[in-house]
C-alpha cells in the first residue's frame, strides 16, 4: 500500500476507521524527523523500504493530508498539525538543497543517507500546501519556503523549450562551465498535462495576491494551447518537452487534466477571490472542493 493511495479525506470511510489509519502510521517507527517511507506492508502494518524518503510520486499525497486533514476537522487533531510541522522540518532538514549557478531551492530525495538531487513535478503541489498553511496560521518561514519552490517549479516549466515541465528534473549541485540549473533525462522529458505547477499558482496567489503567479499561470495555458492543444478538439500528452518543433503528442488526455489542471487554472484566473474560498473549504489530492467543518 502506498501512502499517496491513503486518501485521508475520502468520504467514503467511516470517521473512525480514517482516524484509525491516521494514529497508526503516526506511531509507526521509521520515521525521519517526520519523513516517511512511501510503502506499507499491508499484512504487517509496517514501513517498508526504510531508509528511503521522497515527496515525489507514491508518497506525496501523505504530507499533504496532515494538514488539509487537520484544516477540513476544525483544526482540533493536534497529532496531525503536530505531525505536518515535523514533516515540514524533516524536508527542510534532509531533501531541500539549492542548485548551481541560479540557486533554485528545490526537494530531493534520500536513500539510506544518499542524496538524490532528483525532483519528480509532483512535488511541485509543496509550495501550495505551504502557502495554505501559512494561511490558516501556520510559521512565516514557510511561506519563504513555498515563494522559493514555487520559482522552482516555474523555472522547471520555463528553461524548457516548450516552456512545459518535464515529468523529472534533475538539479545541478557543483558550479561546472555552462551548466544550467535544471537537467533533464531522455526517460523523464514528457509531459502529462499534469496540475501541481498550477495548482500552487493558485494557492500563491490567493495568499498574497502577487500579479505575477498568474502571469506565470499565463504562460503555462499559453504553452499548452501552443503545443499540446489538438487541433480537432482536447489536448495531448506530449513525450518531449524540449523539443518544441517536435513535441510529440502521445495521442492521450489523463483525466487529471480537466478535473484539475484547468479547474486550478480557472481559479487562478478568477476575480472573486471568494469562489471556493480558503477559509470554507479545502481540495483534496484530486481538487475536489470539500466544507471545512464547524462547530455546531
Amino acid at each position: 500500500l502506498e501512502l499517496s493511495s491513503v486518501s485521508l479525506l475520502s468520504p467514503c470511510l467511516p470517521q473512525e476507521a480514517v482516524e484509525e489509519v491516521t494514529r497508526h502510521i503516526h506511531s509507526l517507527s521509521g520515521k525521519k524527523d517526520g519523513l516517511v517511507p512511501m510503502f506499507i506492508n499491508t499484512h504487517s502494518g509496517l514501513f517498508t523500504h526504510p531508509g528511503v524518503f521522497t515527496l515525489g510520486a507514491r508518497a506525496d499525497s501523505y504530507y499533504e493530508y496532515l494538514l488539509k486533514q487537520w484544516i477540513q476537522g476544525g483544526k482540533k487533531e493536534t497529532q496531525l498539525l503536530e505531525d505536518y510541522i515535523k514533516a515540514v522540518e524533516g524536508i527542510q532538514a534532509h531533501l531541500v538543497r539549492r542548485s548551481q549557478p541560479g540557486q533554485l531551492t528545490f526537494v530531493g530525495e534520500l536513500a539510506h543517507g544518499r542524496f538524490n538531487a532528483k525532483m519528480d513535478h509532483l512535488v511541485c503541489f509543496l509550495p501550495g500546501t505551504l502557502a495554505l498553511g501559512v494561511h490558516h496560521g501556520l510559521p512565516a518561514d514557510h511561506m519563504e519556503l513555498a515563494q522559493e519552490l514555487m520559482e522552482t517549479c516555474y523555472q522547471m516549466n520555463h528553461q524548457m523549450e516548450t516552456g512545459l515541465s518535464p515529468e523529472i528534473a534533475h538539479f545541478n549541485l557543483y558550479p561546472r562551465a555552462h551548466n544550467q540549473d535544471v537537467e533533464v533525462k531522455p526517460a523523464d522529458r514528457h509531459n502529462l498535462l499534469r496540475p501541481e505547477t498550477v495548482e500552487s499558482l493558485f494557492y500563491l496567489y490567493r495568499v498574497t495576491g502577487d500579479h505575477k503567479y498568474q502571469d506565470w499561470g499565463w504562460e503555462i495555458l499559453q504553452n499548452f494551447n501552443k503545443y499540446t492543444r489538438v487541433p480537432s478538439g482536447g489536448y495531448s500528452s506530449i513525450n518531449n518537452v524540449q523539443n518544441s518543433k517536435k513535441p510529440e503528442p502521445r495521442d492521450k488526455m489523463e483525466s487529471f487534466f480537466v478535473g484539475e489542471t484547468l479547474k486550478y487554472l480557472y481559479l487562478l484566473f478568477s476575480d472573486d477571490l471568494n469562489l471556493m474560498s480558503l477559509d470554507t473549504c479545502v481540495f483534496n489530492t484530486e481538487a475536489h472542493p470539500l466544507p471545512i467543518w464547524t462547530p455546531a
